[in-house]
């Protein structure tokens, strides 16, 4: 089995900023992309940032210059460091790998359990 655990979620007022983490654990050969996503209520999940095995990290538009992704491959996290964090951004934030159990083993999506972001004054 493998469980990927976020924390660092919470309320932060508008302009601040927050760090999320998330670790992978359990049967893993190998993480390919990881990133993070999230959905706000009433509307669909969204990419937010993702990073490849060798530290290549994409955005959404609407967070690039705020938010910054990172990872350790050998303590097999990711990370999201928000800043200037707005209103729009308050979400429900979910850790995604692409992960391989085994040599001959396909790629399979895992997801975390999610952790709330809230942005309010």
């Amino acid at each position: 089995q493998v469980q990927l655990v976020e924390s660092g979620g919470g309320l932060v007022q508008p302009g601040g900023s927050l760090r999320l983490s998330c670790v992978a654990s359990g049967s893993i050969f190998s993480i390919n992309d990881m990133g993070w996503y999230r959905q706000a209520p009433g509307k669909q999940r969204e990419l937010v940032a993702v990073i490849s095995s060798g530290g290549f990290a994409n955005y959404a538009d609407s967070v690039k210059g705020r938010f910054t992704i990172s990872r350790d491959n050998a303590k097999k996290t990711v990370s999201l460091q928000m800043s200037s964090l707005k209103p729009e951004d308050m979400a429900v934030y979910y850790c995604n790998a692409d992960i391989r159990t085994g040599t001959m083993r396909p790629r399979t999506s895992y997801w975390g359990q999610g952790t709330q972001v809230t942005v309010s004054s």
